[in-house]
């Protein structure tokens, strides 16, 4: 008869079903678990998700080890729980409820390890793109702009508390983005007066980002300081023989080492803010109108302001470094940027007349 049927359906049933119902939820998730790294970030500064452990199957574990039902992503729910393994309630109100899980096939089971499996895959990713080394090479990075930022332009209106903030957030945009790079000291000096300028960070990041492209040649992994101090070097020997003679015989300082700190930050330390914002465009103008090289021409330009006290005072290398260090935010900048514009005509003519 059918109720025949039905009574010997769950005793050909009975001992193998209660095994995926009861237990198969936990082993799937279980041998997915077993499989499934934990991604660490252990730098709590880094400005990374988080800091602990993190498992994509956390969620799922303590909805099943609460009883809770867990719910897929074809809607179907997994029930779990003391109740479902005890196979021999079979004339309780919960019969029907284990009756309906007992219908679960292998394929639905296999459907469900499947669709875990791209979690574990984009973890396992994660963990591959996020390296201890990486990890580290972004603290070191946010530890040297921490100390950069409190130290910036402190006696200037503009940076108050929120600023610097502004500041910290765009450089810590930029580095993540140019790890390559990674941050080095004076790269705040050339963001400040972009912020203090445009006032969006999103422009400030932008222009500053693309000021990079040029400025970090002159930073340590790149090659452009030695360029121009042969270029210095080159010039004032054309230019200004007498002077060059007398930097030579004073302790040879014609290295221009004294320049480091102009081309680094385009002048920036050496000027007044309201002057650095007129020096900077007619350096970025000065590519498309007489040369891509006006930063060498302005050096120079400070270097002939100063010819008369450099020559009667005997100047040796620790003197010139000296003197200009008292000199920051002291020069006429535009006394400099006109005897700049004359140096450049004095090497176009000597050019033509070559």
């Amino acid at each position: 008869s059918v109720d025949e049927m039905d009574s010997v359906e769950p005793e050909l049933k009975g001992p193998a079903e209660p095994s995926l119902v009861g237990g198969g939820a936990d082993t799937v998730v279980g041998v997915v678990l077993e499989q499934q790294p934990s991604v660490e970030f252990d730098s709590p500064d880094s400005g990374l998700p988080s800091s602990r452990n993190y498992s994509v199957t956390s969620g799922i574990l303590s909805s099943i080890d609460d009883g809770q039902s867990v719910c897929f992503e074809d809607g179907t729910e997994e029930e779990s729980g003391p109740d479902l393994q005890r196979p021999d309630a079979e004339h309780t109100p919960k019969t029907k409820s284990l009756d309906s899980d007992a219908s679960v096939t292998e394929e639905s089971l296999c459907s469900q390890v499947e669709r875990k499996a791209p979690a574990e895959e984009s973890l396992s990713v994660c963990s591959a793109a996020y390296t201890i080394e990486m990890l580290d090479t972004v603290a070191l990075n946010l530890h040297r702009i921490d100390k950069d930022v409190q130290r910036c332009d402190r006696n200037y209106w503009y940076f108050t508390g929120e600023n610097l903030e502004k500041l910290r957030n765009i450089m810590c945009s930029y580095v993540w983005e140019h790890l390559d790079v990674g941050y080095v000291q004076g790269m705040c000096d050339l963001l400040a007066p972009l912020m203090v300028i445009l006032h969006k960070d999103e422009l400030a990041y932008s222009c500053f980002t693309h000021l990079m492209k040029r400025m970090s040649q002159n930073f340590p992994n790149g090659g452009a300081m030695d360029t121009h101090f042969a270029n210095m070097r080159s010039l004032i020997q054309i230019l200004d023989s007498e002077l060059f003679e007398l930097m030579h015989q004073n302790g040879d300082y014609t290295h221009f080492y004294f320049c480091y700190r102009w081309f680094l930050l385009d002048f920036k330390r050496e000027l007044l803010y309201e002057d650095v914002f007129a020096v900077w465009e007619v350096i970025w103008a000065a590519k498309h109108i007489s040369s891509e090289h006006f930063v060498l021409f302005i050096a120079l330009a400070m270097v002939e302001l100063y010819r008369e006290i450099i020559r009667d005072n005997n100047m040796d290398f620790t003197d010139i470094i000296k003197f200009f260090n008292e000199m920051a935010e002291h020069h006429n900048a535009q006394e400099i940027l006109q005897i700049a514009r004359d140096l450049v005509c004095r090497v176009q003519t000597l050019i033509e007349n070559k």
